[in-house]
């Protein structure tokens, strides 16, 4: 277990956040680390799952994000999955 500060953001969300994440937490659980800082404050709620997008390509929710190829400080996008 090791703290990996990540950049981030959430969809169309102009504010850039750093989210300190374990390298062992999921990509969901840092999807919702970043949604908590966002939704419901400057980006509306929806009921669907939250993703997270690195480099273009969509993680797997049940990765570890250490194992995903994300580093200290690599940005990251959360986003509401509408499929």
């Amino acid at each position: 277990m090791a703290l990996l500060p990540l950049s981030a953001n959430f969809e169309n969300d102009l504010v850039a956040l750093l989210v300190p994440v374990d390298d062992q937490d999921t990509v969901e659980v840092v999807g919702q680390k970043i949604a908590q800082l966002t939704v419901g404050h400057r980006v509306a709620a929806r009921p669907a799952p939250i993703r997270v997008r690195h480099e273009g390509r969509v993680l797997p929710p049940e990765q570890r994000i250490g194992e995903a190829g994300v580093g200290p400080l690599d940005h990251v996008e959360a986003f509401f999955d509408a499929s």
